[in-house]
């Protein structure tokens, strides 16, 4: 599933398909066994059943809901006739919840079903429904002690002091060459063949050649990459040049940029080229302010059927 690829960015979406899902199955299960309730209102029936008449603002604090959705689901109860709006008899003040003879027979005949449904799901979900269980009371008493909202702008804030860095090729990072370069190429283009097989040995096809590759790091994360490839008698090809479009503005790209242009002129090279597509014009501006200039035509014996820009670079 996609929003399994994205982890923590998709919990609540996540969370909110699995709660769907349960409500759904569950409301369908009521509907089979003829009760005449529906499965979002089982947490408040249940707690004025176990606990007794209370207020919406205690109701709200016990089963986690804010104060309007128990408002408003309290609202829906009472016209069902399961619940009633009454003075609270200790403060006359303020009114309190509490269940109908209504309510108290549709809990009452619920017994059997609410076993069915413990039993069902233990047995759709097996050990994974125990431990979805066990997890969400801990992240429960997690984000009791440490409130999320706090957690996240803590990191962010710290996240706003660091710096890109741009690191030599490792074997441990050989696997973002690949995935930050297939994701613009197929967003814009498709994978050619010589991009398949840079992308399956970049130690043999370009390191050992006399090439390089740089990774842009943020934070620890990997974000950008480029290569320099050799092509023989001082000659390089500026190449594979991605950043992850999530982190645009950090100045991944023209950090990359550099470190390939500082490497090429310590190694003495004579002529440094790119090859890339006119549909690119936040990169076709990039290349040109850090020196490379466009050719009137593309470059003979053009490795890519994609590339319709060949630029080489003068310095700035």
């Amino acid at each position: 599933m996609y929003l399994s690829s994205l982890r923590e960015l998709a919990l609540g979406s996540r969370l909110k398909a699995l709660s769907d899902h349960f409500y759904q199955a569950v409301d369908e299960v009521y509907r089979a066994c003829g009760a005449d309730i529906e499965s979002r209102w089982f947490p408040v029936l249940r707690f004025l059943r176990d606990v007794g008449p209370t207020t919406v603002t205690d109701m709200a604090t016990a089963i986690g809901q804010t104060h309007s959705a128990v408002s408003q689901l309290a609202d829906r109860l009472v016209e069902a006739g399961m619940v009633v709006r009454q003075r609270d008899p200790q403060d006359g003040r303020r009114s309190v919840l509490a269940l109908t003879d209504a309510g108290e027979r549709a809990l009452g005949a619920l017994g059997p079903v609410w076993l069915a449904i413990r039993r069902g799901m233990a047995e759709s979900m097996g050990p994974r429904g125990l431990a979805l269980l066990d997890a969400i009371d801990g992240c429960e008493q997690a984000l009791g002690e440490r409130p999320l909202v706090d957690a996240i702008l803590a990191q962010r804030s710290a996240l706003s002091r660091e710096q890109v860095e741009v690191v030599p090729f490792d074997t441990a990072l050989r696997e973002h060459f690949r995935r930050l370069n297939q994701a613009w190429l197929e967003r814009y283009f498709h994978v050619e063949d010589l991009d398949r097989a840079l992308f399956a040995d970049p130690e043999g096809l370009i390191i050992a050649r006399g090439g390089a590759i740089f990774f842009a790091l943020y934070a620890g994360e990997v974000v950008g990459t480029c290569a320099l490839l050799s092509e023989g008698e001082g000659v390089y090809e500026l190449s594979k040049m991605g950043v992850d479009e999530n982190y645009r503005g950090l100045g991944a790209g023209r950090k990359l940029l550099d470190a390939a242009i500082a490497e090429f002129r310590n190694r003495g090279g004579s002529q440094l080229f790119l090859e890339s597509n006119s549909k690119l014009a936040r990169a076709m501006g990039m290349y040109e302010r850090a020196g490379f200039v466009r050719q009137p035509t593309i470059r003979p014996g053009s490795h890519y059927a994609r590339a319709d820009v060949y630029m080489i670079y003068q310095g700035p």
